[in-house]
């Protein structure tokens, strides 16, 4: 019971943190004093700022009448169809967990495309794994994953993937035992939010 207790606060601990890692480097707010979009945290407390109304009614540092920050103009109204890695596609040696961040946030019913070459003399086989925890995402452990793409499906208009699902998606190329998401850094993890309209 402990066991089951400790791993559901990891999770919670992890999901926090991706979102607050995805959301790290958007911009809330329009100026220092933007009172309509939502989270100002540019502003710092009320009483401290010279030029801030005296008549709010959120908490201090707080806007909550404009709405949460992904509820705002920068948010996809329409799900996403987005290529893992973009140009570089999904490939041995590029850091798809940094390319997560950068991309992120994700919502529900985005796609994510993976897109690679089948395997050959020249180019490693490569597939999509579900991982089934954080513990054997960061241990690259697929010894109960589930298979989502072989290596041929990566071709063409490549393994499309609907995130469908309020979960962690834990991703990784599976080939070679996880040499590949290991040392290769062919994996990366999804948390998707929903889509505020």
């Amino acid at each position: 019971m402990a066991s089951k207790y400790v791993q559901l606060v990891m999770l919670l601990f992890v999901a926090a943190t991706l979102l607050v890692v995805s959301d790290a480097n958007r911009n809330f707010t329009k100026g220092p004093q933007n009172w309509n979009s939502g989270f100002n945290f540019t502003s710092g407390w009320p009483r401290n700022s010279t030029n801030t109304p005296q008549n709010y009614s959120s908490p201090p540092g707080f806007n909550l009448t404009g709405g949460w920050p992904w509820k705002g103009p920068n948010v996809p109204q329409s799900p996403r169809r987005v290529v893992v890695g973009d140009d570089q596609e999904w490939r041995f040696g590029f850091n798809y967990t940094e390319w997560a961040i950068k991309n992120g946030p994700f919502y529900l019913n985005d796609t994510l495309v993976f897109k690679y070459d089948p395997p050959s003399n020249t180019t490693f086989p490569h597939s999509v794994y579900l991982l089934r925890n954080y513990r054997s995402f960061i241990n690259c452990d697929l010894r109960r994953a589930k298979r989502l793409a072989s290596v041929t499906q990566g071709e063409g208009t490549g393994f499309e993937l609907v995130l469908k699902n309020l979960k962690p998606y834990y991703l990784a190329c599976g080939e070679r035992n996880g040499f590949h998401c290991n040392v290769g850094l062919m994996k990366f993890s999804v948390i998707p939010l929903i889509r505020w309209t």
